[in-house]
């Protein structure tokens, strides 16, 4: 799966200078101090989840890692009406913003379309899944780098879908929150990223034969 790219001495970094830049002129210097030390305390912890998610997205290491810092800073200049949900989903929400104005600065993104593809309700999963999906499995014990190309191919909808759940283990809400779609759209799309994936890894296996 993608690795690391944003140390934490650099993230801290940018977010201590996004506190300075945000900073009002008649607030006490140590209250935005304050304020990015609690940032720091909260959201470092994610920073890798949150640059794996980039990767997935953007498909691209550098535009990953200038979205997460872009990211980052949102989410500092608002962490003063931050009330939840949890720091993970919250960061993943302004991340996926960040990825789509990506998406549409780019020529002939193709973002729009995908939101339209059908949903398949007949794929939709139970509720209650087990704690362990032969995706999960596959992930675990296959070649990382087959298994990425292959997540990568998947549309943007359903490869940010299986990303969220397979990789992050977000609840179904919590990625219904994200990405602002029903609860049953997110299981409808994931799966058919299930099926999708399985049908890749089936074809790859055969060719190998």
């Amino acid at each position: 799966m993608p690795g690391r790219r944003i140390d934490a001495s650099r993230a801290q970094a940018f977010t201590a200078a996004a506190g300075q830049q945000a900073m009002p002129i008649n607030r006490p210097r140590d209250d935005d101090s304050g304020k990015a030390q609690r940032f720091r305390d909260a959201a470092l912890p994610y920073l890798d989840d949150a640059y794996t998610l980039a990767r997935y997205l953007l498909r691209d290491a550098t535009d990953a890692e200038d979205a997460v810092q872009e990211c980052y800073l949102r989410a500092l200049k608002h962490f003063d009406s931050y009330r939840g949900p949890a720091m993970k989903p919250w960061l993943f929400a302004i991340l996926r913003n960040v990825c789509r104005a990506e998406f549409a600065r780019r020529a002939g993104a193709p973002t729009a379309a995908l939101d339209e593809l059908p949903e398949e309700p007949g794929q939709t999963p139970l509720w209650r899944e087990p704690q362990e999906t032969p995706e999960m499995q596959m992930l675990r014990e296959h070649d990382a780098s087959a298994i990425r190309q292959m997540i990568a191919a998947l549309a943007e909808p359903f490869r940010e879908t299986f990303v969220l759940r397979e990789i992050h283990n977000l609840s179904y809400r919590e990625i219904a929150d994200i990405v602002a779609a029903p609860v049953g759209t997110v299981m409808s799309r994931l799966a058919r990223a299930r099926a999708m994936l399985r049908s890749a890894w089936t074809a790859g296996e055969e060719q190998q034969t």
